[in-house]
């Protein structure tokens, strides 16, 4: 797990100023009570980013970040209004409470009832061993001297390569989060990305391939990144990639291997048992708990739990402590994932799933660690199983509409024929609807591995984890050239 239960504090915090807050933040949600909210939340965070960029055998950006602010949230009747601020002092905090209780048509005044909120709880701090974690991760020096010492590797290790980059980030984050049910809570998060691609071309042939990597929680992590390996399967990659064939579409079987594979599952299904998704009216799987929606041998979860996982959390931005929640089990779909919103206007429980770039978003319900568990089978059962289709080793990006439609690209895929890995093949794009593939997930490998990965939607870019065993769809739509 990410972190054990949580420590209860009598003293509210790690210096006099967490003291202040809390009196701070009482006085601000008794304020937005008296108003006539139904509930106030405030969301505080400090933030210290850097990123790094080498490009062939020079570092070409360097870019850190500094940020401190707070995200007011205001609900009444299920409806909500939100307002962010740089200004922490109480004038710039009221001002905020103001104007989000003013889209609600709600107004401060002096005189009237507290309503239900009897002050916030002892705090649940989560980021009490998590203090040195800032000073403890690589400084700038280490992080580039790895970063050249991987562009120089892509060179030893390939061949035709036009272009060479290395790439980290680090991101650390300290969030308090307050709210008039009582919510008192506090972490630290530190999340770490590398990654290294290339670009190789001969003649009019070209391949780009690219490989990345992530952890939270892990101080020490870039240290024991072996940066070697990594140089080598991405050269190993684009040698195969670049002189292979263009394939030929149509409608076929295909293996998606483990780990980024499960990126589909993520994009075309995921964002689909998201509350957020009912209460804009877009998932095709509303009012259908408790009813087969996949292949009886999928059974899908997410959690944010999984020790040193991109996606892991010790709570949520609404200060719910994290959770495993099975999606999908045997086929059958067994909940959503709820936020408070979406508790409130769906009722869907929670499920700590309340997340948020930073304090610039309100939270919604979003994936941490999402998955399809793994099944009885070895991977090359999967592919003996077919006598004709596609082996898709490595995905790389695409689209997904509203309602589940999804067009990705396969980096690096290979024929099947007769039960056997065959020649290697580019251009194959996976064409498909989430509510007409999960019904084709007929076998699942034993092999479950997870990837590091961003996701965008309506609370911003967050930190997550896709993953998968190898699975074996019976029937999709390629696309070729």
């Amino acid at each position: 797990m990410v972190a054990s239960h949580p420590t209860e504090r009598q003293d509210h915090g790690l210096d006099p100023a967490q003291t202040a807050w809390q009196q701070r933040l009482e006085a601000l949600l008794g304020e937005g009570c008296r108003a006539g909210a139904d509930l106030v939340e405030v969301f505080l965070e400090r933030t210290d980013h850097i990123g790094v960029l080498a490009e062939q055998d020079t570092i070409t950006s360097v870019s850190p970040a500094f940020a401190m602010g707070a995200g007011i949230r205001v609900f009444s009747n299920q409806r909500d209004g939100f307002v962010s601020t740089n200004d922490l002092s109480d004038a710039g905090l009221l001002r905020a409470l103001d104007q989000a209780l003013g889209m609600l048509n709600l107004e401060r005044h002096a005189a009237a009832s507290l309503g239900s909120f009897e002050g916030l709880r002892p705090l649940r701090d989560f980021g009490l061993e998590k203090q040195g974690w800032l000073v403890q991760a690589p400084d700038l020096s280490s992080s580039t001297a790895l970063l050249l010492q991987g562009t120089d590797l892509l060179q030893r290790h390939g061949q035709h390569l036009d272009v060479r980059r290395g790439s980290y980030s680090r991101d650390w984050q300290e969030v308090l989060v307050a709210a008039s049910d009582g919510t008192f809570a506090r972490d630290i998060r530190l999340h770490q990305s590398s990654g290294l691609s290339v670009l190789a071309a001969d003649g009019q042939h070209r391949a780009s391939i690219g490989r990345r990597y992530g952890s939270t929680d892990r101080p020490d992590d870039l240290k024991t990144w072996d940066v070697d390996a990594s140089a080598a399967e991405v050269c190993a990659s684009a040698a195969t990639m670049l002189y292979a064939d263009y394939v030929d579409g149509g409608q076929m079987p295909v293996v998606l291997a483990n780990r980024f594979g499960g990126v589909i599952f993520h994009e075309a299904c995921g964002h689909l048992l998201e509350t957020t998704q009912l209460e804009r009216g877009t998932s095709p799987f509303a009012g259908m708990v408790d009813q087969t929606i996949a292949n009886p041998a999928v059974t899908a979860i997410d959690e944010g739990l999984s020790a040193g996982a991109f996606g892991s959390i010790a709570m949520d931005d609404e200060g719910m402590e994290s959770q495993r929640t099975v999606l999908i089990e045997n086929g059958v779909l067994k909940r959503f994932l709820s936020d408070r919103a979406g508790e409130m206007r769906t009722g869907h429980q929670r499920t700590g799933s309340g997340r948020r770039q930073n304090h610039g978003f309100a939270a919604a319900s979003r994936m941490r660690n999402t998955y399809i568990a793994a099944g009885p089978h070895r991977p090359e059962e999967l592919i003996s199983s077919i006598d004709r289709g596609l082996y898709c080793k490595s995905m790389g990006g695409g689209s997904v509409g509203a309602t589940g439609q999804f067009n990705f690209s396969v980096e690096e895929a290979y024929l099947i024929e007769n039960g056997q890995l065959g020649q290697a093949v580019k251009g194959a794009t996976l064409i498909g609807e989430a509510k007409e593939v999960m019904p084709r997930i007929s076998m699942c490998a034993d092999d479950l591995d997870l990837a590091a990965g961003y996701c965008g939607s309506v609370s911003g870019s967050i930190f997550v984890t896709v993953g998968q065993p190898h699975i074996k769809v019976d029937s999709i739509t390629v696309g070729g050239r």
